[in-house]
């Protein structure tokens, strides 16, 4: 499918906390953009070639404009460091429509959500949609710092102030998030939502499997890679396209989306290491390695569908559906 882009202006930025910036885009003329749902991401391109996602984390009753949070990463590729250095106010900036892979579940009857650090920002949007529908939930928003923390005060300032806990490692009244005490009790219809470093994701959901959450009522949107431990070397395989029946071959030193690319066939791609499951494509045959930290464990589980940016063969061929 085809992305949908649209040109927007950056009508304000401003730095939000220590290494974080944000950026509000508009429509040039003042048009009500495309509705989004709590949770969701838009692409931007960065510059030519560069495409980046990053979460929406204003009101999703607001029409005029779409608000990010960019974190500023020592390791950047060029995505943040791009942004943040050389984008201001009046750019015009390519962003794709939203797309949402990190939704609510409408029929929980309490929500818990936990962010960590740049995690709040989904986490921030689904807390206003919550709030503004008047449904039970619960914020608990851990940060380095006080100066470290985005939208803190906006947090306590908010109608939802009640429902939210901050904590922060460091400085006056410092206090860990426990999660054992925060997970202990697994509501019947709760539902936890977790975003932010990959330490803070893994020790919740190991948290919760432990507490007795039931695996699909536990979400989690990693901003980052993990790398599994005791992942084997990369080796070759084959890959056959159904719709042609050609085959690839697949070498140790390339990726499958390389080598599609190589071949005249462009998928879609952002991340490029598997977290925004934008290349997401089904298997028809064979065993996928996921490397991937975009599908769940029982999603994986299932061997029909994979992000071939990153993720490989366990079998020596695999038939994609392309």
């Amino acid at each position: 499918m085809l992305q949908s882009w649209m040109s927007l202006r950056v009508a304000k930025k401003w730095r939000e906390a220590i290494d974080i910036h944000c950026f509000e885009l508009a429509d040039a003329q003042g048009r009500e953009l495309p509705p989004f749902t709590a949770g969701a991401h838009v692409d931007v391109e960065v510059e030519p070639g560069l495409v980046r996602q990053y979460s929406l984390c204003n009101d999703p009753r607001r029409r005029d404009a779409y608000q990010l949070a960019v974190m500023r990463e020592t390791g950047s590729r060029g995505g943040s460091v791009g942004l943040i250095d050389k984008v201001e106010i009046g750019h015009l900036l390519r962003v794709s429509e939203p797309r949402n892979h990190f939704t609510l579940e409408p029929s929980a009857r309490r929500t818990v959500l936990i962010a960590g650090g740049v995690g709040i920002t989904p986490i921030l949007c689904m807390a206003e949609r919550l709030a503004n529908a008047g449904e039970p939930f619960e914020l608990h928003y851990a940060a380095r710092s006080q100066a470290h923390a985005a939208f803190a005060t906006h947090i306590r300032q908010s109608a939802f102030a009640d429902n939210a806990t901050l904590y922060f490692s460091e400085g006056p009244g410092a206090a860990r998030l426990d999660l054992d005490t925060v997970l202990a009790d697994p509501v019947p219809g709760a539902h936890l939502y977790v975003c932010g470093p990959g330490r803070l994701i893994e020790a919740a959901l190991a948290t919760a499997k432990a507490r007795g959450w039931p695996s699909s009522r536990v979400h989690r949107e990693f901003f980052a890679p993990v790398t599994p431990d005791g992942l084997a070397e990369p080796g070759a395989f084959q890959i056959r396209l159904a719709s042609s029946g050609q085959v690839l071959d697949v070498p140790a030193d390339r990726s499958i989306t390389q080598v599609l690319a190589d071949a005249g066939i462009e998928l879609p791609t952002s991340c490029e290491q598997g977290v925004c499951g934008t290349c997401l494509t089904r298997v028809l045959e064979g065993e996928p390695d996921h490397r991937d930290v975009f599908l769940t464990e029982a999603e994986q589980a299932l061997n029909d569908q994979m992000t071939p940016c990153c993720s490989r063969a366990k079998s020596p061929l695999l038939v994609l559906d392309l």
